[in-house]
């Protein structure tokens, strides 16, 4: 029986879902039941939270585990009453950070994901557009606004990265997938010519591309193994000609992918 597993906020929920994922994936050995309950901004709500909490608790005959990311403290303790292991992400830390800082937290609810006057929410916004505006080579003349250019074989990540780069981190990400009409050629693609110093390659296995396009296109020419090892080797060897920085995505998450791009570009990970 899988175990039981609640994200209660105040707000949206993201903060306790984060980092309430981060470690029980360290338990792979466990499966869990994840449940969210967002928006608990008061102590009726946080009430029927904790009936829902102890109603199930009592029928899987198990200890539900809580990650709570509740600011009012009145509303917290609340929920503290439920018969549940609860790990309180602001309990544990904002008395050790208002000590350190010598202030008193202003116990303001959504500010990590407010809009309001944050200017990095309206960059995160106008990324997004951007890379969906320049995904697969769509606007070539509107390079000279990218951060950031990916660059590799059709289905080997790009565009997801582009996404999660622009929402995450105001990254202008476009990408431009190599085709076959650039396979003619032994250089690079003259529209990347002149922003190579944009640049960064994707790269990915050629039995994992192949199982990609096959659900996408199966038993067709662009899936079988030998079309996608052709292009992978072409991809490769002119990312190295033109040394390119790239890296392989088979087996990394976007997640990772992002992280990695981020660390070998030199990009600030935070907005300012």
């Amino acid at each position: 029986m899988k175990r039981l597993v609640y994200f209660i906020s105040d707000g949206t929920g993201i903060t306790a879902e984060t980092l309430g994922h981060s470690l029980l994936s360290q338990f792979t050995d466990v499966a869990f039941e994840l449940n969210t309950l967002p928006y608990v901004d008061s102590l009726g709500k946080a009430q029927e939270a904790v009936e829902e909490i102890n109603l199930r608790g009592t029928e899987r005959q198990c200890l539900p585990i809580v990650f709570s990311s509740i600011v009012n403290p009145v509303i917290r303790n609340h929920l503290a009453t439920a018969k549940a292991q609860t790990l309180d992400l602001f309990e544990r830390f904002l008395p050790a950070l208002a000590l350190t800082l010598d202030q008193q937290p202003k116990q303001l609810v959504g500010q990590s994901h407010s809009i309001d006057n944050n200017p990095s929410y309206t960059q995160r916004i106008e990324a997004v557009h951007y890379a969906l505006d320049n995904d697969d080579g769509q606007q070539l003349k509107d390079y000279e606004n990218a951060d950031l250019i990916l660059v590799g074989v059709s289905r080997c990540g790009k565009t997801p990265t582009c996404l999660y780069l622009a929402l995450h981190f105001g990254v202008r990400a476009a990408n431009y997938p190599i085709t076959e009409e650039d396979m003619h050629k032994s250089s690079l693609p003259s529209a990347l010519q002149a922003h190579r110093h944009k640049l960064f390659g994707l790269t990915i296995d050629s039995e994992r591309l192949a199982s990609i396009r096959h659900e996408r296109r199966a038993n067709s020419n662009y899936a079988s193994f030998e079309q996608c090892d052709y292009e992978v080797r072409f991809v490769e060897s002119i990312l190295k000609k033109s040394r390119i920085p790239y890296l392989n995505s088979t087996h990394l998450s976007i997640e990772e992918i992002s992280a990695k791009i981020l660390k070998n570009t030199g990009f600030n990970r935070h907005i300012a």
